[in-house]
This record gives structure tokens, C-alpha cells and sequence, in this order.
């Protein structure tokens, strides 16, 4: 790929971002790629982070909020600034080897399909520090057949098996290149990430959305990035209420969007198994979350009214879109889904460009 006049913009979201911030800002401006625009937009920081953006203002474009919009908002934000055929969503707690988005542009174009291109995260502590046995983050998520997403490899030694190239489901968006063909094809309302998400499992979302349309995730381990995680399952306790409240919330949106009947009824057991475990949960341990259940109905039919933009946009099969959900993490080698042979590997349906029946696309 030639890399005369081959902008890449990247998309920032600050909130009380102090420790990492410079640390994120100073390995994306050192990256080894010739055209770069960087877009930050913090959402009313209350710490030193905005005294700390100004010291880039000659190197970035900076949009100050008055209040926090969220993750998703945010993002939409700084998208709508970009003016690059590739957009790179990234969180201000990574940073980023020199060559990595060189390395990642290096193979985007293996296939037009592709629409979000990843890299290899590895753990990096609060401190700053990086274990001296690296440890995985994030190769790519993964879904479940409870309709559960994970990081893959997350906590786990870096090893052979995540150092092949490979299709994923989809990227986390600590650190994710999205096309801009894909941002307009997927977006719903003029949104690539769901504002009613608000925070958490936006990624997921969009990852879900791209896969029903077409659209594949390829995940390239020579680039490499390093991610302070803050938000993981086993840390759950110590998050926020209002954090928890978004991810019980979302898990639903989510579903309500981008499940077909097929894949709901093929997961059935497992999905309702899991939701039981939910509800449970927070009846008896986690009551602050509650509310979640309420935001879902209050949202019922805007939800809906998405679901029916997404659903008649499908191009995959079920049958394609089934063998993604697996309690093992799934993966694609890249050769054999490239080549032309191997097509019915990716079975793809027309373009609908009717709207469905009534009862055709029913709510999940």
C-alpha cells in the first residue's frame, strides 16, 4: 500500500485521563506513519487532563465538553471531525509501538471485506509498567453461546497460538481501525456507536452490527499495543454502580438490535441460563443495577425501531453468522478465507432493500 497521502485519523475520548494521556500522546505522535490527524474530545475531566491537552494543541484537534456525553457519544464526536479512509478508535490508556499503525495498514487491503483491522494488546499495570512475562489483553473479542463477549487470550501468556494473522469476530475499541466505508455502512441514525450505549460493550455492538453485514475483522499480532485495563469481569465489585448498571443494561440492547430468531432459538438454553443468572444476581448482590432493567423497556421501541435498520442491512447467512458463537474463542485463518475456493466458508445473503413484513424481524 502506498503511503503518500493516506490519512489515518485518530479518535480519542478523555475523562479524568491524567496518568496515561501523555503516555498515549507521545507513542501516537511517534509513530512511524506519515499522515496523521488526532481528534481528542474530553468530556469535562475534572483533573489535570485538559491542563496536560494543552501541551499538544499544535498536534491535535482538542473538543473541550461541558459535561460528560460518554464513551460513545464522544467518539461519534471526534468521528464526524475525521477526514481519514481509516479511523483509528483509540483509548487514552494505550500506547502504541512505533510501527503499529503502519503494520496494520500494511495488510487492510488483503481484502475489501475487511472493515476493522486490530492488533496484538498486551498488559500493562496501573504503574505504567509492563509484566516481565507478557501477559495477552486483547487479540480480538469473541462471542459465546450465551451471548456473552470476551477479550481473546485475556490474562493469558502471550504464545504461537496469537501470533498468526487471523479473522476474529470483532476488535476491542481500546484499539481498533475502523474503514470509513464500513463507519457509513453500519452507522444507524448518523451513529457508528450507539449513544445509548453510553459506555461498555459499544464495541461488541459494532462488531455484531459489521458481521451481520458483511464486514470481517482481521487481527494482525506484528502490531502490537500496550492497554492498562481498568474494567474486567473479575473486578467487578470495584467498578462504579453506574458502570455496572451500563453493562447489564447494554448486554440487552445489544441483543435486541443484532440477534436473529435462528441464533436466539439455537442458543436458547444457554442465553436464558445466563440471563437468569443476571436478574439473580442483581436481585440479590448488586441491587444498584436494577435500574437496567427499566433503562431496557423505557428503550423497547427505539431499540426496535435500530433493529429493523439492522436487520433488513443483513448479508450473512444464520448458518454463517451461528459459527461465530462458540464457548471457545473462534477464529478464521486468512488464507482460507481469502481465497475464492473457500467462499461458501462465508456465505453471503443479498442486500435488502425492502422493508420486512410485519412479524418478519421480531424483537428479541
Amino acid at each position: 500500500m502506498s503511503t503518500a497521502n493516506h490519512l489515518v485519523s485518530v479518535t480519542i475520548v478523555t475523562y479524568n485521563s491524567e496518568p496515561f494521556i501523555e503516555r498515549c500522546l507521545d507513542s501516537l505522535l511517534a509513530q512511524e506513519w506519515p499522515s496523521l490527524e488526532v481528534i481528542v474530545v474530553d468530556n469535562a475531566s475534572q483533573d489535570r487532563t485538559r491542563e496536560l491537552l494543552d501541551g499538544y494543541r499544535d498536534r491535535i484537534q482538542l473538543i473541550l465538553n461541558s459535561e460528560n456525553l460518554g464513551f460513545c457519544a464522544g467518539q461519534n464526536q471526534a468521528i464526524r471531525r475525521t477526514k481519514g479512509n481509516w479511523v483509528l478508535a483509540l483509548n487514552p490508556d494505550v500506547w502504541l509501538t512505533p510501527k503499529f499503525i503502519g503494520l496494520l495498514l500494511q495488510k487492510a487491503d488483503i481484502d475489501m471485506q475487511v472493515g476493522t483491522v486490530c492488533g496484538k494488546l498486551l498488559r500493562a499495570l496501573p504503574s505504567l509498567e509492563i509484566p516481565a512475562a507478557p501477559e495477552l489483553d486483547s487479540a480480538g473479542i469473541y462471542f459465546t453461546p450465551t451471548f456473552r463477549h470476551f477479550d481473546r487470550g485475556f490474562h493469558r501468556p502471550d504464545s504461537d497460538e496469537y501470533a498468526r494473522p487471523a479473522y476474529v469476530f470483532g476488535a476491542t475499541a481500546a484499539a481498533a481501525l475502523y474503514r470509513r466505508a464500513m463507519i457509513d455502512d453500519i452507522s444507524v441514525e448518523g451513529e457508528f456507536f450507539d449513544e445509548d450505549f453510553f459506555n461498555y460493550r459499544d464495541d461488541a455492538d459494532l462488531s455484531w452490527r459489521a458481521q451481520l453485514q458483511g464486514w470481517r475483522c482481521l487481527y494482525l499480532p506484528e502490531a502490537i499495543g500496550y492497554h492498562v485495563r481498568r474494567v474486567s469481569p473479575e473486578c467487578r465489585r470495584q467498578l462504579p454502580p453506574e458502570a455496572n448498571l451500563h453493562s447489564v443494561k447494554n448486554r440487552f440492547l445489544m441483543r435486541l438490535k443484532n440477534a436473529t430468531w435462528p441464533l436466539y432459538l439455537r442458543n436458547f438454553l444457554p442465553v436464558t441460563a445466563r440471563d437468569l443468572a443476571i436478574v439473580a444476581y442483581c436481585l440479590l448482590a448488586e441491587r444498584g443495577s436494577l435500574p437496567a432493567f427499566s433503562s431496557v423497556l423505557r428503550n423497547w421501541k427505539k431499540m426496535l425501531a435500530k433493529r429493523r435498520v439492522i436487520q433488513r442491512r443483513r448479508r450473512v447467512s444464520n448458518a454463517y453468522l451461528q459459527s461465530w458463537f462458540h464457548f471457545r474463542p473462534t477464529t478464521m485463518p486468512v488464507a482460507a478465507a481469502s481465497a475464492p475456493a473457500n467462499r461458501d466458508a462465508y456465505p453471503v445473503l443479498p442486500l435488502r432493500t425492502t422493508r420486512p413484513e410485519p412479524g418478519q424481524v421480531p424483537p428479541l
